[in-house]
């Protein structure tokens, strides 16, 4: 029997199948997408979860003239898989040519490209807006998780949603989990419905104003489309809320479900996103295969599971004497290094505040103004979602938070997902002390100064790759403030990184190179030395908000030359705050940074050559840059 797979080339091809084909596809697409994530990682569990969902959602309406609007849109792999571009997952030579999210760049079934959650159901507020003033009939349908809904933008979708009226379809894929466990009052109201068949009292939908149909079995394609047919054209907001299971049919049990709720709840997580272990060429995914994919995952060496986990080990054993200690974290807990056992262990020092990062922000200050010490853990890209948080309860209070920013820098990862804007944001904002560190002990120095007699907003830019790598290869940096000679004497205990550190004495060039930028200095003087036979000054900055202008100075009277490497944003960065310091004074300015772009998914070397920042590229720079001098250096 051929496969279904191979005649889909649009949802119109769909519309022709029967259910007992439908569910042959749904099975075909998930051992394709089970096969695709070994091979290339991405968002696995899910996808798993939402075969038939989407799979039923095309079978019904009519895209691209219905709309369906993803959440986060990492769910949305059978959505691309049914519209035109499943090659990309079938062809291996095809399949580094497509976003892991939506993309109206690749497809006119895609109205946006988004990575951040909660916004789904304010983007369908607004085209459905825009049809009824225009006179259209299109079906808009967001599609949304119920871990997004503890985002503060769901809640506010939701809620002009039910006052602007209108068609406005809110599917609500509940599949009892987010990234990590789901945390706040809203999940009970879920279980309730789900324990009721959609009929307890307690639903917050309703409570809104909103219409609700409920679909206990949401990886039924039969009830889905006897569901979505009856909502198909209403003339009024109507939320569709399906259960569903995430992962469905890795580690298959008796009813071809996840093997027990358990791993649903406690691995989940890691299913969100994977690279799975190799898998037979053919056949079904047995559940060995899976459980080796979950330990080889834990034991992946990154750096944000390395530096994390010994944040969270340094803090854990505080706990005991510091009953106002808590770790604090948006709903992505383990890519961090703040895995299961610590949570359980942390207790009430440890709270997943949901995908709601602006509220992580106004709690942790809440906390540090009662007298407490907040320490708020994710990536820089989702540091974005509470900005005004971040600058008005954080900053402008004098909140003493710390911050840890993981996954920064220059590197290979979808335009949604990149860590080099942190540090433009960041040390915009007054009153924040913004360190950089540059390896593990000195990291978690700054960690116990910042939480400890800091006292003040700190944020931490946790180290990345090539410091990892450079502590592996056994050519650290060495560690502590007092470790090495400094630009001039430290002020005092309150301000330990208030000074630049000179880690290697030289002349005429001075590299100051910048956290995990610090490694690539280290390789440029070291190829500065092996071609001309004189040692540069390398300078370890420590921080990213204010200048050591005492130690500009010094470098100033005895360089020609200052270059700045920083693995982040060049353009309103660190390093064209120092160059703006000198002016046009003597010293000439080099600076080396990422430019102020969007990137999808560009290797990290493409980018670095693109940038400049290779070696041989900022040696020549540099010998450019002095001209005459070259030959003295």
């Amino acid at each position: 029997m051929g496969k279904l797979l191979d005649s889909i080339d649009s949802p119109q091809d769909l519309k022709v199948l029967s259910l007992e084909e439908l569910n042959r596809l749904a099975d075909e697409i998930r051992q394709l997408l089970i096969r695709f994530c070994r091979r290339h990682g991405g968002h696995l569990g899910s996808n798993l979860a939402t075969i038939e969902p989407i799979i039923a959602l095309h079978y019904v309406f009519d895209m691209p003239h219905d709309h369906l609007i993803f959440d986060v849109s990492h769910q949305a792999y059978t959505h691309k898989i049914l519209t035109g571009r499943r090659r990309a997952y079938t062809d291996p030579e095809s399949q580094e040519d497509l976003s892991g999210f939506t993309s109206p760049k690749e497809s006119p079934y895609d109205d946006f490209m988004l990575g951040h959650t909660g916004t789904s159901i304010g983007l369908a507020c607004g085209m459905a807006a825009h049809r009824d003033a225009t006179g259209g009939r299109a079906n808009i349908i967001a599609f949304i998780g119920d871990g997004s809904l503890s985002s503060g933008p769901a809640f506010e979708g939701m809620d002009w949603a039910a006052e602007q009226g209108g068609n406005l379809i809110i599917v609500v894929n509940d599949n009892e989990m987010s990234i990590a466990e789901n945390h706040g009052g809203l999940y009970k109201s879920l279980a309730a419905l789900r324990a009721s068949g959609g009929h307890s009292s307690n639903n917050p939908f309703r409570a809104l104003g909103l219409d609700y149909r409920y679909v206990e079995e949401g990886n039924r394609i039969e009830d889905l489309i006897k569901a979505f047919r009856q909502v198909k054209d209403t003339d009024h907001p109507v939320v569709v809320h399906i259960h569903t299971r995430k992962g469905l049919g890795l580690g298959q049990g008796s009813q071809g479900q996840i093997g027990s709720t358990s791993m649903a709840q406690s691995d989940g997580q890691t299913a969100h996103m994977t690279s799975l272990p190799d898998l037979p060429a053919e056949g079904p995914v047995e559940a060995n295969h899976w459980q080796d994919g979950l330990d080889s995952l834990n034991r992946l060496p990154n750096s944000r599971k390395t530096y994390g986990r010994m944040a969270m080990q340094a803090l854990e054993a505080r706990f005991s004497q510091e009953p106002g200690l808590t770790v604090i974290s948006p709903a992505t807990p383990l890519s961090n290094g703040i895995d299961p056992d610590f949570r359980q262990r942390a207790g009430n020092h440890y709270r997943d505040v949901g995908i709601a990062e602006s509220h992580a922000i106004a709690y942790a200050a809440g906390i540090a103004k009662a007298g407490g010490t907040p320490v708020v853990a994710t990536s820089a890209t989702f540091f974005q979602r509470a900005y005004d948080q971040i600058e008005q309860e954080m900053a402008l209070n004098g909140s003493a938070v710390t911050l840890l920013v993981f996954s920064t820098g220059i590197a290979k990862t979808d335009a949604t997902h990149s860590g080099t804007a942190d540090m433009v944001m960041m040390r915009g904002i007054p009153g924040l002390t913004c360190l950089a560190p540059t390896n593990g002990s000195e990291f978690l120095d700054m960690l116990a100064w910042a939480t400890g007699p800091a006292r003040q907003p700190v944020v931490i830019r946790v180290p990345g790759e090539r410091t990892l790598a450079a502590e592996r290869a056994g050519k650290p940096i060495a560690g502590s403030p007092d470790s090495s000679k400094t630009g001039a004497e430290c002020r005092s205990d309150d301000a330990p990184w208030d000074r630049y550190r000179i880690l290697q004495g030289g002349r005429t060039v001075a590299l100051l190179a910048l956290g995990d930028a610090l490694p690539l200095g280290r390789d440029l003087a070291d190829s500065l030395e092996r071609s001309t036979g004189v040692q540069p000054t390398l300078v370890d900055p420590h921080r990213y908000d204010r200048l050591d202008e005492q130690t500009l100075d010094d470098l100033a009277s005895t360089h020609s030359l200052v270059v700045t490497i920083e693995d982040g944003q060049l353009d309103g960065g660190w390093g064209q705050t120092v160059a703006a310091y000198y002016g046009p004074s003597q010293v000439r300015t080099l600076t080396f940074g990422a430019a102020k772009e969007f990137n999808d998914r560009v290797p990290q070397a493409t980018l670095l050559e693109r940038y400049g920042m290779t070696v041989p590229a900022m040696r020549q720079a540099i010998s450019d840059a002095l001209g005459d001098q070259a030959s003295q250096i």
